[in-house]
């Protein structure tokens, strides 16, 4: 075990708060390495409260395995939510973090990480140790170590498919780092993994809980995700969320199921290899790695939100689980009710996507393909010429790499690169980034909802930086305001 330096962001006092009392909204947000034990900690670990000459706070988990600290096996800190710090910052470390999540690593290497944020190898590495105590390998590896314990613990597929399908080079390589994170062998954890309820055996699916920061404002997600529904490639069934997903080696599908503390997933892959995607893009949808306490003190302290967030406490700004599909379907939307982009989407999909078995009967497809799109949606696609022009191009650019979305971006680089798009406008930039990027501070102010739920609450929206550096919530709020209150009429 190396000596693990605590990185200057990280307040001593303040995360020995935390830990001593147990705090469960720190948990995903910093880690408590214990010199005397070797074991890392999420802050609310149930163990005795250590002393605090003998413990040193960490921000990631690959910080604390690369100082050679092993996993509490009592509190799983490698299963905590994620920080929320990789959605408010937008530098090179959070941006990095998002697409490791999303397993660039695993498909590319460091090389295809570092080409992602515009950085050299060597500077990518550098800055990521500096900032998160850890390189973009040991970050990776901690990584994959979650995911093979996932399906080691959830599936009963043999050890050798998981190695791989976990992004392992070797078997050796996974049976030496699960020894080393979890001090047990893959058999042994399976093992305990018996007496758990939620193991699969159908091949090609897995059942995990989702855990996020209490409070979650369920009836928001809910009207969002179910208002939205596109027939064919989305469901909303006795109160669980379908879709298929189109993920790097493969597809899949999932229900989703918001319960008190986690969400319900169950999922069925084509290919396992892409379960830590489809994990890190479900939770990104749903918001889950949101710090809501933080979002609602903040934005309680302006009169005008007290009520709302008093009513809804825990809203979330729902991201997506495809950066190609996001755009393409908002376009479609724009200028028109929800319905009618459901039915525009809808035939879209039906003529243009794949199709595909999905095991619970919900979904039949897939979104369509941006080459599909840009070579047929002329045809398909109904409505003013421009409007149609407009997204064939759109779909045309992102085909050829013209235009490139995805996770590790940043605010300003998404909306530059999107406005200089013909037929994409300031709403629909903005839109489309809040949600790509999980950007918390994007002000819908030319949204014709939000600014109905401003009128109501007699908010000025020209008066917004008292909300910094939380406004896609502010946002949130008074759309759901106006929506509230139209439905009440």
């Amino acid at each position: 075990m190396t000596q693990a330096t605590a990185l200057p962001h990280l307040d001593f006092e303040r995360c020995y708060r935390a830990v001593s009392s147990k705090d469960s909204r720190f948990d995903g947000q910093f880690y408590t390495a214990v010199r005397t034990t070797g074991i890392y900690c999420r802050p609310s670990c149930p163990a005795i409260t250590p002393k605090s000459a003998n413990v040193t706070f960490l921000p990631t988990a690959a910080a604390a395995q690369h100082a050679g600290y092993r996993a509490c096996r009592r509190c799983l800190p490698d299963a905590a939510p994620g920080s929320p710090l990789w959605r408010t910052r937008s530098d090179l470390a959070a941006r990095a973090m998002r697409l490791i999540s999303d397993g660039v690593v695993e498909r590319g290497g460091v090389d295809a990480l570092a080409s992602s944020v515009g950085y050299s190898s060597r500077q990518l590495t550098r800055v990521l140790t500096a900032e998160l105590g850890a390189g973009p390998l040991a970050l990776a590896r901690a990584h994959r170590a979650h995911t093979a314990r996932l399906l080691i613990q959830t599936t009963r597929m043999p050890m050798s498919d998981i190695a791989f399908a976990a992004g392992f080079a070797s078997i050796r390589q996974f049976n030496d780092t699960v020894r080393t994170v979890f001090v047990v062998t893959p058999t042994q954890m399976r093992t305990e993994s018996l007496r758990r309820p939620n193991v699969s055996t159908a091949p090609g699916t897995v059942s995990l809980r989702l855990p996020y920061r209490e409070p979650l404002d369920a009836t928001w997600l809910s009207w969002f995700l179910s208002a939205h529904i596109v027939d064919g490639i989305e469901c909303w069934r006795d109160a669980t969320y379908f879709r298929s997903l189109r993920l790097p080696h493969g597809h899949g599908t999932v229900g989703l199921d918001i319960k008190s503390g986690y969400v319900d997933a169950n999922l069925s892959l084509t290919d396992m290899r892409d379960l830590a995607p489809a994990v890190a893009r479900l939770r990104h949808l749903l918001d889950l790695d949101a710090d809501p306490r933080a979002v609602d003190d903040a934005l309680s302290t302006d009169p005008a939100f007290e009520t709302a967030v008093a009513t809804t406490p825990g809203i979330r700004v729902p991201g997506n689980v495809d950066a190609e599909e996001l755009l393409l379907r908002t376009m479609i939307g724009q200028q028109i009710s929800l319905a009618a982009a459901a039915t525009h989407t809808a035939r879209l999909v039906a003529a243009l996507g794949e199709s595909i078995a999905d095991p619970n009967g919900a979904v039949t497809h897939l979104f369509p393909t941006a080459e599909s799109i840009a070579a047929h949606g002329a045809d398909i696609l109904t409505g003013p010429a421009r409007r149609i022009e407009a997204i064939v191009d759109i779909a045309d650019r992102l085909a050829t790499g013209k235009l490139t979305l995805h996770c590790g971006l940043d605010t300003t680089e998404a909306q530059r690169e999107l406005l200089a798009c013909k037929g994409i406008g300031p709403w629909t930039a903005d839109y489309v980034t809040m949600r790509l990027l999980g950007d918390p501070d994007i002000l819908l102010d030319t949204d014709l909802v939000v600014r109905q739920g401003a009128a109501a609450l007699d908010i000025d929206l020209a008066a917004s930086d008292a909300w910094k550096p939380w406004r896609s919530y502010a946002s949130m709020h008074l759309w759901q305001t106006a929506l509230s209150r139209r439905n009440s009429k």
